[in-house]
């Protein structure tokens, strides 16, 4: 759903902008021509798009600290920009704001193997980092998919994950410190390459806060060994219920593996032929659970999670018995997503949390959802934590397929909350889950949210109306969700 705006609608405003910013900034760092900042449109979630009025480019942090002086004297929102791999929408511009990009921000300053720490700029690639690090013997743990082309700085604003969070942590774990430009210029930093830092845990509050509360300049990365070996089971089950109690099985014997994914039939019918993992095309769930460490650790952790999918009902297991078997075997999970444009024209990614004991619950709730709504849906997601990662397949081109996808997505989400879990697990809230927020939490509890968002930014510039819902938006979207004089899930809180 675009937002269109013009050069017209901006009138004199944008012209006052971009002549304080080039007074701050080079010419060739401030970007206002449409045909300039259309690619700054959207991120990942390419339903929502709106044009910026202005997209700079700093160069360093100095620059940034100008910019954000300058747009506080014009009362200009500026919307913060990594890769533009989110997938919540969080980084879609807003019409008459600035778009700050740390694309420029891309050098690794420092590596310490001895602290086994990395010093990095935010537009350093995910991946980037690993394989720096890499003739060292090190590794930056966090992997999500999009790791060959998504920043730094944008995991830190979305407390990312990966296919191996469950054993070594999403981003959050894996930050020390962050050097952070707050909207008033100031220079802060939160957290300490020291075990631990002196007053309240503000880097915890702001890893994941969505750039609503500073621009990260600097971050401090945990770097951990290569583990001697890994190898991966593929366990195939005839019964979705079966694999997601498999999954519960596993973490209740006291195994945390390197990694635990799962997939049903739609998404490795999907994957299989893009990629050709070897994947049990017949299976109803496939698992993936990964062993790493020593020769001898993973081998007893593989017989033991063996024995316990076995017990599960796993029709067929496999071991990879070759480091590229491993990568083959992961390599359909990570390239789910690309590999849903084989067989849909779009697809809707979600992304909510739930306790594990409901994974084949929350699948079968998806089966009857997709029948109500007359849509496909793919079932991708990290199994280990619950993290569901949804795929519902649809076409634009089709009047009313959108508003299905979305409609279907919230209905997913509110079920999520319902068995006990959550609406977002690592792709953020931005504008893409902002309604659902309304189903999470109480008035009290928004309000203590934007009383952490106004301790930062006093005057609402940075990614406003994202993230937290006014309490006008639940009022109206309680009043949207009452059928027939009923409400669904009487039981959540409502305004």
């Amino acid at each position: 759903m675009e937002q269109n705006s013009s050069n017209d609608l901006y009138g004199g405003r944008q012209q006052e902008v971009v002549k304080a910013l080039r007074q701050v900034l080079p010419g060739h760092c401030v970007l206002h021509h449409e045909e300039d900042v259309r690619p700054y449109e959207c991120d990942g979630l390419a339903a929502y798009r709106q044009l910026p009025m202005i997209v700079c480019l700093p160069e360093n942090e100095s620059q940034i600290i100008a910019v954000m002086e300058v747009c506080r004297r014009l009362n200009v929102p500026i919307v913060p920009r990594g890769a533009g791999t989110g997938l919540s929408g969080g980084a879609m511009p807003i019409a008459d704001g600035v778009v700050l990009s740390t694309a420029k921000f891309n050098k690794i300053l420092k590596v310490d193997a001895y602290s086994r720490t990395a010093v990095v700029q935010p537009g350093v690639r995910n991946l980037a980092i690993s394989e720096a690090v890499s003739p060292l013997g090190l590794y930056y743990a966090p992997d999500p998919s999009s790791q060959i082309a998504c920043t730094i700085g944008g995991n830190v604003a979305e407390n990312s994950g990966g296919v191996h969070c469950l054993k070594y942590g999403l981003t959050v774990h894996n930050v020390l410190r962050a050097r952070v430009v707050t909207i008033d210029g100031d220079v802060v930093e939160l957290g300490s390459e020291a075990l631990d830092a002196p007053g309240l845990d503000l880097l915890a509050v702001f890893i994941g806060s969505e750039g609503m509360l500073g621009i990260v300049t600097e971050v401090t990365v945990k770097l951990v060994p290569k583990p001697q070996v890994a190898r991966v089971i593929m366990a195939s089950f005839d019964d979705v219920v079966k694999g997601g109690n498999a999954v519960a099985n596993v973490i209740a014997a006291g195994i945390i593996p390197a990694g635990l994914e799962m997939m049903d039939k739609t998404s490795s019918r999907m994957v299989e032929p893009f990629v050709k993992a070897g994947y049990d095309i017949n299976a109803e769930a496939i698992l993936l659970c990964e062993s790493d460490g020593t020769t001898e650790e993973v081998e007893e952790e593989i017989a033991r999670m063996s024995a316990v999918l076995e017990q599960a009902g796993a029709t067929a297991i496999a071991v990879s018995q070759s480091e590229a078997e491993r990568l083959r075997f992961w390599s359909g999970r990570k390239n789910a997503f690309p590999a849903a444009g084989r067989i849909s024209p779009d697809y809707y990614c979600m992304d909510g949390t739930i306790p594990r004991k409901r994974l084949s619950e929350v699948l079968i709730g998806i089966t009857h959802m997709e029948e109500k709504y007359g849509l496909r849906c793919a079932n991708v997601f990290h199994a280990g934590d619950g993290n569901l990662h949804p795929l519902i397949l649809f076409d634009a081109n089709q009047e009313g397929e959108f508003l299905r996808a979305e409609a279907f997505g919230a209905e997913i989400l509110e079920l999520c909350v319902t068995v006990g879990g959550t609406i977002t697990g690592e792709h953020g809230v931005g504008i893409e889950k902002i309604n659902s927020m309304c189903v999470q939490f109480s008035r009290e509890e928004l309000d203590a949210f934007f009383a952490v968002k106004r301790a930062f930014d006093p005057h609402s510039l940075l990614n406003p109306d994202k993230a937290i819902p006014s309490l006008h938006r639940c009022a109206e979207y309680g009043r949207m969700h009452v059928k027939q004089g009923n409400l669904k899930f009487p039981d959540l809180p409502r305004f």
